[in-house]
């Protein structure tokens, strides 16, 4: 099997280019819709690096839209009826993004990242270590590294912009930023989500240690899930079969592009680094293996 081409920045010209984030090219195409086009990008420590994952981008999109209709009984999501070949009737500009394009309902994006952490990990490691809190959530004494929690607890950050860093929020500051009733709303929606596909991973074989959710309301306030979901990218996944309390599981997401960063003399700002065509490989088969043991079977 011929590894996939990647894609590192799209070119729709039937579209009007809205926008380039770290990893997704969104491009307008009416006064409800826009197309949303997951390229093969990677973002490490709010950078991104010069190289692309081949594939990356349509497992992404493949696992997104798994959980998005997993998970709708929860909380509707972005994704419009529109098809793909309705909004790009070229089919040589179609093939450019097919399998890693979505049509979604243009909606009010919040200004928070909703992170669920389930294991102390990470930045969370990092914190407790110092304070005994993860974000200014007191926990329990003598917990060790990669150990689930007792409880998932919910842990907002801001949106920073592209090669700027989150910034990790009290419940409060979020209040602040959205009110209080979409705030609790978004709190409540993100813990249900992640404790439900927690469960279901786990017996597909993955923890997912941490994930991050992103939402918006439409013109009558209603929250929506958007962006992606519970991706490799938006999420730490471990394979279960060789999980371990106090040391840093190995991992199906881009974990291992990080911990290779962490070797180089770079102070993570931008430009980012160059991959090694074999580090970029190894990361490209664990995002392919962790969409198989989700989606298949």
């Amino acid at each position: 099997m011929n590894a996939p081409k990647a894609l590192y920045e799209s070119s729709l010209s039937s579209l009007k280019l809205l926008a380039r984030g770290k990893v997704r090219d969104i491009y307008d195409i009416d006064e409800q819709t826009m197309l949303i086009v997951t390229t093969d990008r990677l973002s490490a420590f709010d950078v991104i690096l010069p190289d692309p994952i081949p594939g990356k981008g349509r497992v992404l999109t493949q696992v997104s839209n798994f959980w998005f209709a997993k998970l709708q009984h929860i909380i509707p999501n972005h994704l419009a009826a529109t098809t793909l070949e309705q909004v790009l009737p070229d089919p040589v500009e179609r093939a450019q993004v097919e399998g890693r394009a979505i049509v979604v309902k243009k909606l009010r994006p919040l200004p928070v990242e909703a992170i669920v952490r389930g294991y102390l990990i990470g930045s969370g490691w990092k914190d407790y270590q110092a304070s005994g809190a993860v974000c200014g959530i007191p926990l329990p004494a003598g917990l060790q590294q990669a150990q689930q929690l007792p409880e998932p607890i919910y842990t907002p950050s801001t949106k920073a912009g592209v090669d700027q860093h989150d910034e990790n929020i009290p419940f409060a500051k979020s209040v602040e930023l959205m009110g209080q009733d979409i705030a609790g709303q978004v709190r409540d929606a993100s813990l249900r989500l992640y404790k439900e596909a927690a469960d279901y991973a786990k017996g597909r074989g993955i923890i997912i240690a941490d994930t991050k959710f992103e939402f918006g309301v439409d013109k009558d306030g209603v929250l929506y899930l958007i962006d992606e979901a519970l991706t490799p990218d938006s999420s730490r996944f471990w394979p279960a079969d060789q999980y371990q309390v106090g040391i840093s599981p190995p991992s199906f997401d881009k974990q291992y592009v990080r911990d290779y960063l962490e070797t180089l003399d770079w102070d993570k700002t931008a430009p980012g680094p160059s991959l090694p065509a074999e580090v970029a490989e190894f990361c490209a088969a664990k995002y392919r293996e962790a969409e198989v043991s989700l989606t298949q079977g």
